[in-house]
């Protein structure tokens, strides 16, 4: 690859972008945007319902194994798109590939729907997984380069709770289309996975209709165009609020990256080192927490509470619930309070909850609802510090890695926590009492807490900040 020679450039864009005042404009795009995490629970949901339904010989008959292998592919179809997509963006621009992504997200979700054996379901599952992926790297990186700094934070932890309401709706609209009242199995699976496609077809329209990030424009395109952007997105605020205030001062931006990808691996030798392991093990520690209580938690209650399989999926309800109402009351506060104490205190406040649940598990003390509501209360705060790892991701490196920073860290926390934590609780499970499963729970926390004191010390004060500041 051509490696294009570096300049500093002059410019109020980016100071511009955020003194706008909060607009119906920054509404339709944070919606236009945001609606990768509820379409990425919405197929969490649809799937966990499903996985029932899909064994049985009226559908297509898979057996456990098959089940976990589609899921497994599934999973590295969205590692495999956020790194794709991810460089691709930096390299080609965020309104190409959200528009692309999104796009196959549409096409693979409905062939899905239409696949016939397990090859075929697979292959869509893995599709779909891509445009998934692709979308957090693409449209994470789009996001936080066209909200204002002041409500940076807010922004972005509210749209990463609305996961949780895809994956209540996934879960509601998979169980009542399965119902034999209406679809029944035989048709109700493949109506199921159509769920997302209204919403997906609305949001690709809408997603028509938005500019490229002036800032991606500043620094790997034509900073005319920046401007000519930068002052429709002016005019379009200005017809709500009136004239807008002066803007006094200039950043610098570099622009001419040269090679992306080397950029990219320079991020653990160079001087942003330091950010970089603290992203990979906020990221890797979410991640692990995530999949290893959800992986275990339905067979918790199976075994231990007694709880039927046909009656788990809605207590995980309450559940879900907690994790939506986390971010989306805390998520002023990031931007407030700030982002190193809010982020210390919710990891660190996950792993002491959960600990004090897993202990009174051990103990025997509590009853199935008891230890549903402890889990939710420890999920309100892990909600808000799984939303605030992905925030951290994409505030701070460099703009010309930007989208390729956040499909690296995507990926390896996916990698890690999808893959070591199911094997680990899997393992610890197998022993059919409460200790190995207690010893593995304090695990968990005891990441988390590590986690928050590592972003006490060694975090970064990134709020109402400008991007080119952090």
């Amino acid at each position: 690859m051509a490696v294009q020679q570096a300049e500093q450039l002059d410019t109020d864009i980016p100071l511009r972008l955020d003194r706008l005042p909060w607009s119906t404009w920054h509404v339709r795009a944070m919606a236009a945007l945001g609606i990768t995490w509820l379409l990425d629970g919405l197929e969490g949901g649809v799937g966990g319902a499903l996985s029932g339904a899909l064994k049985q010989r009226d559908t297509l008959g898979f057996t456990d194994a098959q089940l976990g292998l589609s899921s497994t592919f599934y999973l590295a179809g969205t590692v495999a798109g956020a790194l794709l997509f991810g460089y691709l963006a930096d390299r080609y621009g965020r309104r190409k590939l959200f528009l692309w992504t999104l796009a196959l997200y549409v096409c693979a979700t409905t062939a899905t729907a239409c696949s016939w054996n397990l090859l075929t379901f697979t292959l869509c599952r893995t599709l779909t997984g891509a445009g998934i992926g692709g979308e957090y790297a693409a449209v994470t990186s789009a996001v936080d380069e066209l909200i204002p700094a002041r409500v940076r934070g807010t922004a972005d932890m509210i749209i990463n709770s609305t996961f949780w309401i895809g994956v209540m709706l996934g879960s509601m609209v998979a169980v009542g289309f399965l119902s034999p009242h209406l679809f029944g199995l035989r048709l109700g699976w493949r109506l199921s996975f159509f769920a997302g496609l209204p919403i997906a077809l609305v949001v690709l329209y809408l997603r028509r209709h938005l500019p490229e990030s002036p800032r991606w424009l500043l620094t790997h395109g034509d900073p005319r165009e920046a401007e000519m952007v930068t002052r429709e997105i002016e005019a379009t605020v200005a017809g709500q609020h009136g004239p807008l205030p002066r803007v006094s001062g200039s950043v610098q931006v570099t622009r001419g990256s040269g090679d992306i990808l080397r950029n990219a691996l320079r991020l653990f030798t160079g001087r942003h080192r330091g950010r970089a392991i603290l992203c990979l093990g906020l990221m890797i520690a979410q991640s692990f927490f995530y999949n290893s209580v959800f992986f275990s938690s339905t067979l918790v209650l199976l075994r231990f509470y007694g709880v039927s399989a046909a009656h788990a999926g809605y207590l995980f309800l309450p559940i879900a619930f907690t994790n939506f109402l986390g971010p989306a009351l805390l998520s002023r506060l990031f931007d407030s309070v700030g982002r190193r104490v809010l982020i210390s205190a919710n990891f660190c406040l996950t792993g002491i909850t959960f600990f004090l649940a897993s202990w009174q598990f051990y103990a025997g003390r509590l009853s199935t609802v008891s230890q549903v509501a402890w889990w939710a209360v420890a999920f309100f705060f892990a909600a808000s510090a799984a939303g605030s790892a992905y925030l951290t991701t994409s505030e701070l490196f460099p703009q010309q890695v930007r989208a390729t920073a956040i499909a690296f860290f995507y990926a390896a926390g996916t990698l890690f926590g999808g893959v070591l934590g199911p094997a680990i609780f899997g393992l610890l499970l197998n022993h059919g009492t409460r200790a190995p499963l207690f010893y593995g729970y304090a695990a968990s926390s005891a990441v988390m807490v590590v986690a928050g004191v590592s972003q006490a010390i060694w975090g970064v004060s990134a709020e109402r900040k400008p991007l080119e500041d952090v």
